[in-house]
C-alpha cells in the first residue's frame, strides 16, 4: 500500500485533476490511499473571507467567486452538477453566521478552513468514478484521523493509529481523504497548521504500514537551490530524513517540515514527485544514505528573519540564565532557528514576521536587548558536513571574497547543516555564489582529496 499526497497545484483545474486520475489509476495494483489538499489559493482565500465577514467588509462577491470557481470544476469535469451543493451550503451558512455576529474564533476558522479540502476531495473521488475508478471521499474523521483541540495547530491522539486502521482497512476502492483537517474528541473540527497536508499523509501511511508516502506537487524534487536564485540548480535524487528535516525547516518549501516525524518513526521513505512530469523519477527521502549518497545536498535561505541580541553582564556564573530566556519565547511561542551563547549574552534568530515586542519587553527586565531585521539566513544541508571540514572552509572562503560580512554561524549538532546570517541585501548574492563553489562537477572530489580536511 502508498500513500499519494496532491497538492494544491495538482488539483487547480480539470487537466490537473485528469493528470492526477491517470496517476492513480497507473498506481492501483499498489493499493493507493490519496490524501487531497484545497485547490491551489483556496485555503488564503478562506482565511481572509472570514476576516471580512467578521470586520463587516463586503465579503459576499468573494464567496460567490469561491463557490463559482468549485462548481465550474466540477461543470468541466462532466460530474453530477448536484455533487458540492450540500458543501456549498454549509459554507454559505457559516460565512453569514460569521458576519451576523462579527466574530471569529479559531475553533469557527478552522472549520471555516476545512471546506476547501472538503471541497476539493468530493471533485477527486467523483472525477475517479467517473474514470471507472472505485473510489470514495472521506473526510479525515472518517477515515480515523482523532487530533487534539489545538486549533490552528492540532495533532493526532495516540488513539488514531488504531481508528486509523479500523476505518481504512477493509474499506472497498480508493479512499480520498481530506489533508490538512481534522476532528477532536469533541467533534469540533480542527486544522494541523499550514502545509498540514504533507503531515496527514505522514500520519496515514505510518498508521497503515505503507510502503511509500508520495508527495505529489508542481516541482520536480528538490534542488540543490531555490532556482529562482539560482536558476542552474541541480536535482536532488535522495535525501536522508535529516538532511530534508533540515532543508524544510530552513526554508526549503518542497516538504513541511513535521510531515518527517511520522514517516521517520516508521521508516517509511518519501517520495516527492512531480503530477506534471510523472515519468521523473522525483527525490526520495530515506532513513540512512549510502556511503556514496552522503554529500552536500542543497543551499537553501531566508531572507526574512530577525537576530535577538540579549546582553546580561550581571549573570556572569549565574545558573539559569538560558532557561529564563527559553522559556519567555516559550510563552510566547516563538520558534527559534539558530542560537549561539557566551557567559552573559544570547543570540538568536527567528521569523522577522513574529511578534517581538513582547518578548522584548519581557526580556529588558533582566538583559540588555536589541533586534537586527535587515539580516537573513543561509543554510547549506548535507551529511557530507559530517565527514570534510572542506566544506565550511570554501564557504567561508567564498563569503570573505564576496565581503560578505558574517553575523552569526551555527554548526549544528547534527553537523548536517551549516547555516549564516548575512545582510539580508547581499543573500542572493551568497547563495549563487556558493552554489558555483560546492556543486562545480569537481567540487566533491577536490574535497574528499584535499589533505588534512577530512575528519
Amino acid at each position: 500500500m502508498i500513500v499519494q499526497k496532491f497538492g494544491g497545484t495538482s488539483v487547480g483545474g480539470a487537466d490537473p485533476i485528469r493528470r492526477l486520475g491517470r496517476i492513480v489509476r497507473d498506481a492501483l495494483a499498489k493499493k493507493p490511499i490519496v490524501v487531497v489538499s484545497a485547490v491551489g489559493g483556496v485555503t488564503n482565500r478562506l482565511f481572509q473571507l472570514g476576516e471580512a465577514a467578521r470586520s463587516g467588509a463586503e465579503w459576499k462577491p468573494e464567496l460567490e467567486a469561491l463557490l463559482a470557481q468549485h462548481r465550474a470544476l466540477v461543470a468541466e469535469l462532466g460530474l453530477d452538477a448536484a455533487l458540492l451543493e450540500p458543501l456549498c451550503a454549509q459554507l454559505s451558512d457559516l460565512v453569514r453566521g460569521i458576519a451576523l455576529i462579527r466574530e471569529l474564533t479559531p475553533r469557527t476558522l478552522d472549520q471555516l478552513a476545512s471546506f476547501g479540502e472538503r471541497l476539493s476531495a468530493r471533485i477527486v473521488a467523483a472525477h475517479l468514478m467517473r474514470e471507472g475508478v472505485e473510489a470514495r471521499a472521506l473526510d479525515a474523521w472518517e477515515a480515523g484521523l482523532v487530533t487534539d483541540g489545538r486549533f490552528g495547530n492540532a495533532r493526532p491522539t495516540p488513539e488514531s493509529e488504531r481508528s486509523i486502521r479500523s476505518a481504512l482497512e477493509a474499506l472497498r476502492g480508493v479512499p480520498v481523504i481530506t489533508g490538512y483537517i481534522g476532528r477532536d474528541e469533541r467533534g469540533s473540527l480542527t486544522t494541523l497548521g499550514r502545509g498540514g497536508s504533507d503531515l496527514s499523509a505522514a500520519i496515514f501511511g505510518a498508521a497503515l504500514g505503507a510502503v511509500e508516502i508520495q508527495i505529489w506537487t508542481d516541482v520536480d524534487g528538490v534542488l540543490s537551490a531555490d532556482p529562482r536564485i539560482v536558476p542552474e540548480a541541480q536535482h536532488v535524487p535522495t535525501l536522508s530524513f535529516a538532511e530534508a528535516a533540515e532543508l524544510a525547516f530552513f526554508g526549503a518549501k518542497v516538504l513541511h517540515p513535521a510531515t518527517m516525524a511520522p514517516a521517520l518513526a516508521k521508516g517509511i521513505p518519501i517520495r516527492v514527485l512531480n503530477s506534471f512530469r510523472p515519468e521523473f523519477a522525483g527525490t526520495t527521502v530515506v532513513a540512512r544514505l549510502a556511503p556514496e549518497e552522503r554529500a552536500v545536498k542543497s543551499i537553501t535561505s531566508k531572507e526574512r528573519i530577525a537576530v535577538v541580541n540579549i546582553v546580561a553582564a550581571p549573570m556572569l556564573l549565574q545558573f539559569g540564565f538560558l532557561e529564563r530566556i527559553a522559556d519567555v519565547f516559550a510563552r510566547h511561542e516563538i520558534v527559534v532557528d539558530m542560537i549561539a551563547t557566551s557567559e552573559v549574552s544570547v543570540a538568536l534568530t527567528t521569523d522577522a514576521t513574529a511578534r517581538l515586542e513582547p518578548v522584548s519587553a519581557e526580556l529588558a527586565r533582566f538583559a540588555e536587548v536589541s533586534i537586527a531585521r535587515e539580516v537573513a539566513l543561509v543554510s547549506i544541508v548535507g551529511e557530507e558536513l559530517q565527514d570534510s571540514l572542506a566544506v565550511p572552509r570554501e564557504v567561508l572562503e567564498v563569503l570573505e571574497r564576496l565581503a560578505v560580512r558574517v553575523e552569526m554561524i551555527s554548526y549544528g549538532a547534527t553537523r548536517n547543516n551549516l547555516s549564516l546570517v548575512v545582510p539580508r541585501e547581499r543573500v542572493r548574492e551568497a547563495v549563487r555564489a556558493l552554489h558555483e563553489r560546492l556543486f562545480a562537477p569537481e567540487a566533491r572530489s577536490r574535497r574528499t582529496c584535499a589533505p588534512g580536511l577530512r575528519v
